[in-house]
């Protein structure tokens, strides 16, 4: 879906199917029936935007194979959907990460990354110059030493590289945005811009989860302009809203629905306290507030007496929005939510509401 910031600009907005997983282009086409085009017919819009994931195997067969590209796209016109942003966050065949899973110190990330790269720019309406690629915020911060980090600069050189050739042999330039999170390499807005001090600011940038934000428990816009002031890019946002408990203890017996075994769920405090799972936090019960990273529904409650961090990603939000020009080109959202749109100075094709 196409909105129109109140600059005059588009600004997109892509349903995400990232934890869909699909092994081959007949399981792509059926999802795209089964989810995006349901989503798309109740928005009564005529086109939808859906933000892919394609496996690294399934990714690898369509960057070499021009005819297959071309059935997807094809497919995607067919059901009014249109592409113009890939997640390339998860790796593992079925979406469900492990250790194992590549880091940007792994030349496999980057020949990933590239992959997804060459597909989007013949997924691209015909009226795109460009799109968009997330992918993880660098690696783990446990073990991420030297290095680690000069085979990592090395390889993101490499990937400033080879975007660079795809926008020279096809006319379209494709970025990428790493996605901070809690625990990764990138995580508040120090680290960000620490990190892209060194790197390639014109084609590289932070696809930021606004759950993942509201986990620094740093001001949204004092984050924001802390990007902004170092050069650094939002090239897409990620609407979503992490679970809050103002007293872990007293909120035990809620907290414990939220457990999910084989999928971490990290726990962050005011003062900086990072523990890896929510499960390993109920056992140790670090003092403070917490906040989890686990996704609520955009208008929705969890609850009592667990919240949900909506207003600091609306917060977030609003702030990407009021300048003279969008702060980002791409929002995506998952799940079920109203954005008032007019608030952030977004026109969408016709209502005043957007239901998500």
């Amino acid at each position: 879906m196409r909105l129109r910031h109140h600059s005059g600009r588009v600004v997109h907005l892509s349903h995400g199917t990232d934890l869909r997983p699909a092994r081959d282009l007949p399981a792509v086409v059926e999802q795209l029936d089964a989810y995006a085009a349901a989503v798309r017919a109740g928005q009564d819009v005529d086109t939808l935007g859906v933000s892919l994931w394609l496996p690294p195997t399934l990714a690898a067969a369509l960057a070499i194979d021009g005819r297959s590209r071309t059935r997807l796209r094809a497919e995607l016109d067919a059901r009014g959907l249109e592409v113009v942003t890939l997640s390339g966050v998860p790796y593992a065949e079925g979406g469900d990460e492990g250790p194992e899973a590549p880091d940007w110190s792994s030349p496999a990330r980057l020949e990933y990354t590239l992959d997804l790269a060459r597909i989007l720019v013949d997924l691209l309406p015909d009226d795109a110059v460009r799109g968009a690629v997330s992918t993880i915020g660098i690696g783990r911060r446990d073990g991420w030493d030297d290095p680690k980090r000069k085979e990592c600069s090395r390889i993101l050189g490499r990937l400033s590289g080879g975007l660079a050739e795809v926008a020279w042999q096809t006319g379209r330039a494709v970025r990428v945005g790493f996605r901070p999170e809690p625990g990764a390499v990138l995580d508040g807005s120090a680290s960000v811009a620490a990190a892209f001090a060194r790197l390639d600011k014109e084609r590289l940038g932070v696809c930021l989860d606004l759950a993942h934000l509201a986990c620094t428990w740093e001001d949204p816009a004092a984050y924001l302009d802390r990007l902004g002031g170092a050069g650094i890019s939002v090239i897409q946002a990620r609407l979503a809203a992490a679970l809050q408990a103002a007293d872990p203890v007293a909120a035990t017996g809620a907290l414990r629905g939220y457990v999910s075994e084989g999928n971490p769920r990290p726990v962050t405090t005011p003062d900086g306290g990072y523990v890896p799972d929510l499960a390993q936090a109920l056992r140790e019960y670090p003092p403070g507030p917490w906040r989890v990273l686990c996704p609520v529904p955009w208008q929705s409650e969890p609850p009592a007496p667990l919240t949900a961090t909506t207003e600091v990603s609306r917060a977030a939000l609003r702030h990407l929005m009021s300048g003279a020009v969008p702060g980002t080109e791409y929002l995506d959202v998952e799940g079920a939510g109203t954005v008032e749109l007019a608030e952030l100075g977004l026109s969408p094709p016709q209502d005043a509401r957007l239901s998500c």
